[in-house]
Order: C-alpha cells, then sequence, then structure tokens
C-alpha cells in the first residue's frame, strides 16, 4: 500500500507543479521577466554619452536595494557621484573605467566586481574606444540612492584614455 501511495504522489508531482507555475506569485516573491521593462535612456544631467538602461529594480520596504544593468557605449560615462552605503558594479560585458577621486583610473573587465564604498566621490563608464555593461547595485539610506555631481570633463577622462 505504502508503495502505491507513493507511485501516486511522485506521479501527481509534475502536475502539482505545473498548477503552481500558473498561478501568481506571492508577494515574498516577485520574478521580473527579461523584456518585461523597456531599455530607457537616463537622464543626461547625470551622463555624458550614449548611455542606455536595462532592467532597473527596486525592492520593496522594508528592503532598500536597487539597480539595473546600465550599458555605456565608448567614452560615455557618469558624473561624479556617491552612494551613501556604497555600490556593487558586476561588469558582464566589455571594457570600462572606474575611478575614485584623487585616485588613478582602473580598468575593469567582465566577470570584475567593484566595490564603492559610501561616501567615496567616483565616476565609471565605457574605455575612449570600448563599450561596457555593469549591473549597478546600491541599497537607499532615507530614500537616497545616489548624490549626483558634476560631470567629469574631457579633460579629466583624457587621461584615462592613455
Amino acid at each position: 500500500m505504502r508503495r502505491i501511495v507513493l507511485a501516486l504522489l511522485i506521479l501527481a508531482a509534475p502536475s502539482a507543479v505545473q498548477a503552481q507555475s500558473q498561478t501568481q506569485w506571492s508577494p515574498a516573491m516577485n520574478i521580473q521577466r527579461s523584456g518585461e521593462k523597456p531599455s530607457a535612456v537616463p537622464p543626461a544631467d547625470y551622463f555624458t554619452g550614449t548611455v542606455r538602461l536595462d532592467a532597473p529594480f527596486q525592492a520593496p520596504a522594508p528592503a532598500r536595494v536597487g539597480g539595473a544593468t546600465v550599458t555605456f557605449e565608448p567614452g560615455a560615462r557618469t558624473n561624479w557621484h556617491t552612494h551613501p552605503l556604497g555600490q556593487t558594479l558586476i561588469v558582464t560585458s566589455g571594457l570600462g573605467w572606474v575611478q575614485l577621486e584623487g585616485q588613478p583610473v582602473q580598468e575593469i573587465r567582465p566577470g570584475d566586481i567593484v566595490w564603492i564604498a559610501p561616501g567615496e566621490r567616483h565616476w565609471h563608464g565605457a574605455t575612449a574606444t570600448t563599450a561596457m555593461s555593469h549591473i549597478a547595485i546600491a541599497e537607499s539610506q532615507d530614500g537616497k540612492a545616489v548624490e549626483w555631481m558634476e560631470p567629469v570633463t574631457d579633460e579629466q577622462f583624457q587621461p584615462a584614455s592613455h
């Protein structure tokens, strides 16, 4: 009898899983499907060059993490900025640069993970000749995840291209 019940449970499992996958997810989990949100152009006030945002996300409160995949065309970059709780960059393609104020420019490549500490003034973007994409992740503090500042000038950017 046990074997028959066990066999029935095993046979029933695929249909139970299939039925479950057709139901709505609870508020405890959300899957954002690729392509659900269209690509967007971020505000030109915060970037130089051609930049695209894909799959932006913001976790609901009380969580405070958010981010997006950001693609920079050659020469494109962020303005100088800081993050109150820091920022993580996960480079997914291309070749890029990141710089902390007062420090040398660092090259970043696919697979690199960059942590920028809270309050550190920095910028990041593509190199002068190669596009770069990364996933940018930051937490908000008092509803704010970033403090934008002035653009990185061509003169500041050009030394990085040598």
